[in-house]
């Protein structure tokens, strides 16, 4: 795939490998087993799970798999059971709209959710972003407005790793010492993160993480991952189960309702199997990786592409270093046509917005980069500048 486009969406979806494809092809070959593929199918979810836990820092019997995050996210809410006067989940602005629609989905039973204003502080998109452009501490101020709404009431609190519109890094460690103080779990989207940078859960200091596998993980749609620290300790077991749910799904008791103590006890019906071959591609491809110089070499390049787009006058949101994800947004006032014209040249980036969404992996190198500045600058030979406006997250 490499070979033919200059591949800038990772955060959105992973480049092809021919690994992908290999896995998919086993997949296709284990099918003419008949019955006997079931348990190939079975060792590569299981295989999927355990090295997802491993990248993470986790025990396998910690993690759940199930089709996406917002059904992660599900049975975290509907499992954690109201105590006396806890009725309020506290998220923020910043959160991935699938994510905050599940909290705001228990509005039914009378929960409150409340969003601290991390995505709403001023940023200048020809700086390096707000705290670098002596605009003030970002993370400082996102963690008071956090604390700002954590009390005795708050149920949960849900707090993205790596924002997904900015590309920033959340201060989760220190929003969850304010949740665990005031006796409230603390839930963590990941799904921009893992895979692209070190993860470790005990460091987060968080109740439970998801992340899937069709982004930095190079894997496809269909499958995600549910840390949960203490599976068996939750107020409720889940309303959303399947036989994958059972102590023993090979039991086949349509009359016996039971729930393993393991994470397993959040998943449900059969998983999406092409996506488990998938997933075992993609790690194959990260797990050799030492993902902290992976951070680093993303972050250099993300460096190279703000200044060479600045450099052409395009104005770009680059957050400082330290709360950097793996992504910078170049601003346009179409960035759907712009993403149509880069792809068509053969750049692809990922719209979400007013930005363009410029994302990097271990495998783009510096040409990459040259040749998305020189794209950009053909579609504003075309279409013209994009106005010199000053743009505000």
């Amino acid at each position: 795939m490499l070979e033919r486009t200059v591949h800038l969406s990772s955060c959105s979806l992973g480049a092809r490998s021919a690994d992908l494809d290999h896995a998919l092809g086993r997949m296709a070959a284990d099918m003419t087993l008949g019955a006997g593929a079931w348990e190939r199918f079975s060792r590569q979810v299981d295989r999927a799970r355990a090295r997802f836990a491993r990248l993470i820092g986790a025990d396998a019997d910690r993690v759940a798999v199930v089709p996406n995050a917002s059904v992660g996210a599900y049975q975290v809410a509907s499992t954690l059971g109201r105590r006396r006067g806890r009725h309020r989940i506290v998220s923020s602005t910043a959160e991935f709209p699938s994510i905050s629609h599940v909290w705001l989905a228990q509005g039914r039973d009378g929960t409150e959710v409340v969003h601290a204003p991390c995505a709403g502080k001023p940023v200048d998109a020809t700086a390096d972003g707000y705290g670098d452009d002596g605009a003030g501490d970002w993370a400082g101020d996102c963690v008071a407005d956090y604390a700002a709404l954590i009390d005795e009431r708050t149920r949960l609190v849900s707090v993205p790793l790596v924002t997904y519109a900015e590309g920033r890094v959340m201060p989760v460690a220190e929003i969850a010492a304010i949740a665990h103080a005031a006796g409230a779990p603390v839930f963590v989207d990941a799904y921009q993160a893992v895979g692209v940078r070190p993860v470790r859960v005990d460091e987060l200091g968080c109740d439970f993480l998801v992340a899937g596998t069709m982004k930095y993980l190079l894997g496809l749609p269909g499958l995600a991952f549910l840390y949960v620290r203490a599976p068996g300790s939750l107020g409720l077991d889940p309303v959303l189960t399947g036989w994958f749910g059972r102590v023993d799904p090979f039991a086949f008791d349509v009359s016996l309702l039971d729930f393993p103590a393991a994470a397993t006890r959040f998943e449900t019906g059969t998983p999406a199997v092409p996506a488990a071959y998938a997933a075992n591609a993609g790690f194959d491809l990260v797990e050799p990786l030492d993902l902290t110089e992976v951070r680093d070499h993303v972050l250099a390049l993300t460096d190279l592409a703000a200044g060479g787009l600045r450099e052409r006058g395009e104005q770009v949101v680059l957050p400082p270093r330290r709360t950097r994800g793996a992504h910078l947004c170049l601003f346009d006032p179409e960035p759907e046509s712009l993403a149509r014209f880069l792809a068509e040249h053969g750049v692809s980036v990922s719209p979400r917005g007013r930005y363009v969404r410029i994302s990097c992996h271990f495998y783009n190198d510096a040409g990459d980069v040259a040749a998305l500045c020189a794209a950009v600058s053909a579609y504003r030979s075309k279409h013209g500048s994009c106005g010199g406006v000053r743009v505000h997250s």
